[in-house]
């Protein structure tokens, strides 16, 4: 019988998985099923986990997404407040509130500027105007005046500057038929102002 560890001399693989097989069965079932758990159990776990990853960065980027649409409908809505509410500031402060107050903006006051840089009002026409799809209405006057060039220039500008809502929509300026005769100027201004829904 040879000894089982000999300098040079060879084992027998047999021999030695006769020798532990005691050892040996358990190691190998207690490895098989390690392998067994890996492939039914732990594998199949890691493509849920990786599912899971996959869905879970999914719903970050969508609930992202609604965050900033959210934001964006905020914002929106908070300047559609903003513009609601200048709107009707500008149609308490700025408009006039009827018919009578436009009149007295068109007529009234712009005879007065007239006046003040010698300019000569000649004669007016006006003229209530509805603007459809709206709850304003437009009122048109036509102007006849005349004066001299500097004193009409003035006139355009304290129009354009004043703080009543008055639109210049046509500027007709001609020469008299005599020499050194004043300017004719003829104006087609416009204001508008609100109408109940009464009215309609």
């Amino acid at each position: 019988m040879k000894a089982l560890f000999m300098v040079g001399a060879e084992v027998p693989f047999t021999r030695v998985v006769g020798d532990h097989r005691r050892w040996l069965v358990p190691l190998g079932a207690v490895l098989a099923i390690n392998v067994a758990v890996l492939v039914a159990v732990v594998l199949p776990l890691g493509r849920s986990v990786e599912s899971g990853g996959v869905r879970s960065t999914t719903s970050a980027a969508a609930l992202a997404e609604a965050r900033a649409d959210l934001k964006n409908a905020e914002a929106t809505r908070d300047g559609q407040t903003q513009a609601t509410k200048d709107l009707d500031r500008f149609y308490q402060e700025v408009l006039p509130a009827d018919i009578s107050s436009a009149r007295r903006i068109l007529q009234l006051k712009l005879t007065q500027m007239a006046r003040e840089h010698d300019v000569t009002f000649q004669r007016s026409s006006a003229a209530p105007e509805l603007a459809r799809d709206s709850n304003l209405e437009r009122l048109k006057m036509n102007y006849a005046l005349t004066g001299d060039w500097e004193d009409i220039r003035r006139l355009i500008h304290a129009i354009e500057t004043a703080p009543e809502f008055v639109v210049i929509d046509n500027v007709v300026l001609g020469e008299g038929a005599e020499a050194n005769a004043p300017l004719t100027l003829t104006l087609d201004l416009s204001t508008f102002y609100r109408v109940g829904p009464h009215v309609r």
